[in-house]
C-alpha cells in the first residue's frame, strides 16, 4: 500500500470529512548516478559552506531570502507553519466550477484523497457521488511543504482526484514569450480542408494503454547491450522541416497513407515484402518477435531476423 504525503481535513460548508493525499502517478525513469569517468567512482553533491568550505549538517540549514547586498531575512521551518496554521491542515473548497471552463494549462500535478479510515466512507462517498451527479470540482486551496496551492477536487469513479493548479500570473503570455509567431498568414480553402481532412482521417480513440514509453525501452535495450559488450544501432535523424512549395503535396501523401487499410495476417508461407517497411516498423516486428539484439542490428540485419523468426524454415522431410 502507498504512503500518504499529507494527512488532513477536507471542508465544504460546515460538512469535514479527514483525509489523506496520495500520489496517483509514479515515474519509471531510469535514474542514473554520477561517475568519475574512467572509474567507477560515485559522485556526491555536498552542502557546503561557500565561505568556509566545510559541509554543513542538513540540520542546520535555514531558509533565507536576500533583501539587500548579502542581506538576508532567515526563516525558520517552524515559522512557515505558524503563519498558516490551519491551512497547513485543511483543504478548503470555497466553490465548485464546471472543470470544461479551466484550461488544460492551469493542472500542474495529479493526487488521489481518500479517507482517513473507514468510519468516514460515507461523508467521503456523499461528497465524490454529488460531484459526479453534477459534473463540478471543488476549488480549494492548501498548505504543503512551505506553499500554498490552488486545487480542484474531482469524482472519479472510486476515488476523489485532487489537481494542484498554476495561479493565473504564474501562466506566461505566449505573445511575450514566443517571438516567432505567425501573424497573417493566408491559408488557402484547398489547403485548410486538406488538414482537416488529414486530422479526422488520423482521428483516434483515447486509450492510454496504447502508448509506452519507447525512449525508456530503447534505454532497456541499451544497457543490455553495453552488458554484453555490444554497440547500439542510432535511431534515424528527424524529418526536415517542410518546405511550404510542397504543403499541399505533404498532406495528400499524408492523408493516402492514413487510409491505408490496418494489416492483415500473413497467409501461411506467404512472407510480407519487409522492404516497405521502415527501419522504426521493423524494429517493432522485432520488438513483437523477442528477437535478441535487435537494438544493434542495421536495417538488412533487422529485414533478416524478423524474416527468419515469421517464417522459420521447415525442417527437412525424410527420404
Amino acid at each position: 500500500m502507498a504512503r500518504a504525503i499529507w494527512s488532513g481535513s477536507l471542508n465544504f460548508g460546515l460538512v469535514t470529512v479527514p483525509v489523506e493525499l496520495f500520489s496517483a502517478t509514479r515515474e519509471h525513469t531510469t535514474h542514473f548516478h554520477q561517475l568519475e569517468r574512467g572509474t567507477a567512482d560515485r559522485v556526491r553533491i555536498q552542502r557546503v559552506n561557500e565561505r568556509t568550505g566545510k559541509q554543513v549538517a542538513f540540520k542546520d540549514i535555514v531558509k533565507g531570502l536576500e533583501v539587500d547586498g548579502g542581506q538576508y531575512v532567515v526563516i525558520e521551518p517552524a515559522e512557515l507553519d505558524e503563519i498558516a496554521p490551519g491551512r497547513s491542515k485543511a483543504i478548503e473548497i470555497s466553490g465548485f466550477v464546471d472543470l470544461e471552463q479551466v484550461e488544460p494549462i492551469y493542472f500542474a500535478t495529479t493526487y488521489y484523497l481518500g479517507p482517513k479510515g473507514a468510519q468516514y466512507g460515507k461523508v467521503y462517498a456523499l461528497l465524490r457521488e454529488a460531484l459526479a451527479a453534477t459534473n463540478r470540482a471543488g476549488l480549494a486551496t492548501f498548505v504543503m511543504r512551505g506553499k500554498q496551492y490552488l486545487t480542484a477536487i474531482k469524482a472519479e469513479e472510486q476515488v476523489l482526484v485532487l489537481h494542484t493548479m498554476h495561479y493565473a500570473d504564474e501562466i506566461r503570455d505566449p505573445v511575450q514569450e514566443i517571438d516567432s509567431l505567425p501573424e497573417n498568414v493566408s491559408l488557402n480553402a484547398r489547403e485548410l480542408g486538406a488538414a482537416r481532412q488529414l486530422i479526422e482521417t488520423l482521428a483516434v480513440d483515447w486509450d492510454p494503454a496504447e502508448y509506452k514509453d519507447e525512449y525508456q525501452e530503447r534505454l532497456n535495450e541499451l544497457v543490455e547491450a553495453k552488458l554484453r559488450g555490444e554497440g547500439v544501432a542510432g535511431e534515424k535523424p528527424p524529418p526536415e522541416a517542410t518546405n511550404v512549395v510542397d504543403l499541399m503535396d505533404a498532406l495528400e501523401r499524408s492523408i493516402a497513407r492514413g487510409r491505408r487499410p490496418a494489416k492483415q495476417p500473413e497467409p501461411a508461407g506467404e512472407p510480407q515484402d519487409l522492404s516497405a517497411l521502415t527501419k522504426a516498423e521493423l524494429y517493432a516486428r522485432a520488438a513483437e518477435l523477442d528477437i535478441p539484439g535487435r537494438s544493434t542490428m542495421t536495417r538488412a540485419q533487422l529485414e533478416d531476423a524478423v524474416s527468419r523468426a515469421a517464417h522459420p524454415p521447415r525442417g527437412r522431410r525424410s527420404a
